[in-house]
């Protein structure tokens, strides 16, 4: 992990209500608030309970960032049902997933929609966790490399340096989120290289070397300390197991 800080981030996805959003960010908060000077932390709630988790985050522990699962590129107008980054600012967000698996291959976001939004982010000046993986048949074809860095290349291009300094990536190889099946130390930690081996070409070898590269997919406390143990892990994007506020403070251990 050279010098890099860990960071770990709580993806809840479309899970919990208002009462059980509340109770796991005190849960989390309480948890995790000794470790946030070894270890970077953010839980990414569904959109309606942001103002709620931030104001109990905000209380029980400060350094710990409030992300939201993704952002719509345009600052406002009649777009139906999505959310700009100025609202997302008013609702004290900083950081935003951008990219992730189920966004590029449920809900259909191509990597054109993915550079827009990325940029839009990094113009507003937030914090970006650009998910980046490779599907099963894609692995099983070979195809985990080239497929990481079509994707990076792609909503990477018009980002400046100064920009990238704002970036995290989160290598979530498809066919292991939510899976239970997970890379193997070994798996993961050649993908990480050969993400950080394309941000050195385009960014060069200090930024590159700075950027945190997450690992996710079926990460849980039994795997998390051996994945985070590899050179180019900084830590991971957790899915399921950041539901569980215990589950997720052991994690947030791992990578501390």
């Amino acid at each position: 992990m050279a010098d890099r800080k860990p960071f770990v981030g709580g993806n809840w996805k479309m899970n919990t209500n208002l009462a059980a959003a509340s109770e796991l960010a005190r849960s989390v908060a309480d948890g995790v608030a000794e470790r946030l000077g070894a270890t970077e932390v953010a839980i990414f709630p569904p959109f309606p309970y942001l103002l709620s988790v931030g104001s109990i985050i905000k209380s029980r522990a400060p350094g710990l960032l409030l992300g939201a699962q993704d952002c719509w590129h345009r600052p406002d107008g009649a777009f139906t049902g999505e959310v700009s980054t100025s609202m997302l600012l008013d609702a004290g967000v900083q950081a935003v997933l951008i990219g992730h698996s189920e966004r590029r291959h449920v809900m259909g976001d191509s990597e054109e929609t993915i550079r827009l939004k990325l940029q839009a982010v990094l113009d507003a000046e937030l914090r970006a966790v650009l998910c980046i993986g490779e599907t099963l048949e894609q692995r099983e074809a070979g195809e985990t490399d080239r497929v990481n860095e079509g994707q990076l290349r792609s909503a990477l291009a018009e980002v400046s340096p100064e920009q990238f300094e704002r970036v995290t990536v989160a290598y979530e190889p498809v066919w292991a989120i939510g899976t239970g099946k997970t890379a193997t130390p070994e798996d993961a930690q050649g993908a990480h290289a050969h993400v950080r081996g394309v941000l050195t070409e385009l960014f060069g070898d200090a930024l590159a070397g700075a950027c945190r590269i997450q690992y996710g997919g079926s990460v849980k406390p039994a795997n998390a300390g051996e994945l985070f143990a590899c050179p180019d892990i900084d830590g991971g994007l957790i899915g399921g197991a950041s539901l569980k506020a215990a589950d997720f403070q052991s994690i947030v251990e791992a990578a501390g």
